[in-house]
């Protein structure tokens, strides 16, 4: 599987930017999609996930209420909407992939298949 993922750039604090992830292949039911984050001198976190099949989502305690993950079948794409973003939320995002009963979802080593960043940058 590989991922693209795009739509970041530079938003003021209190913006909204939306991401989106590209699959290069079908994904399967049995699979969980995830976005993680990383800013700079940090370790790479969890952000939100899905599952493919039912589209049921979890989200990180930081980002609850103010990100929506979803995704579209059809085009083997997977989004994240973003709002109310805050300078905290400066990072590069990555898209993932992972089956769904390898490991926890919130565990970056649970995912073997990765896109490359996507840089967001809020300003205050």
């Amino acid at each position: 599987v590989q991922l693209q993922a795009s739509g970041g750039g530079l938003v003021q604090a209190g913006g909204s930017l939306r991401l989106s992830c590209a699959a290069s292949i079908r994904i399967f039911n049995n699979y969980i999609m995830a976005w993680f984050r990383q800013a700079p001198g940090k370790e790479r976190e969890f952000v939100a996930r899905i599952i493919w099949s039912v589209g049921r989502a979890d989200y990180a305690g930081s980002v609850k209420d103010r990100f929506a993950i979803s995704r579209d079948n059809a085009k083997n794409m997977v989004y994240l909407e973003m709002n109310s973003l805050k300078p905290e939320d400066t990072a590069a995002y990555y898209c993932a992939a992972k089956g769904m009963n390898s490991g926890s979802y919130t565990y970056e080593s649970s995912y073997p298949y990765w896109g490359q960043g996507t840089q967001v940058t809020v300003s205050s």
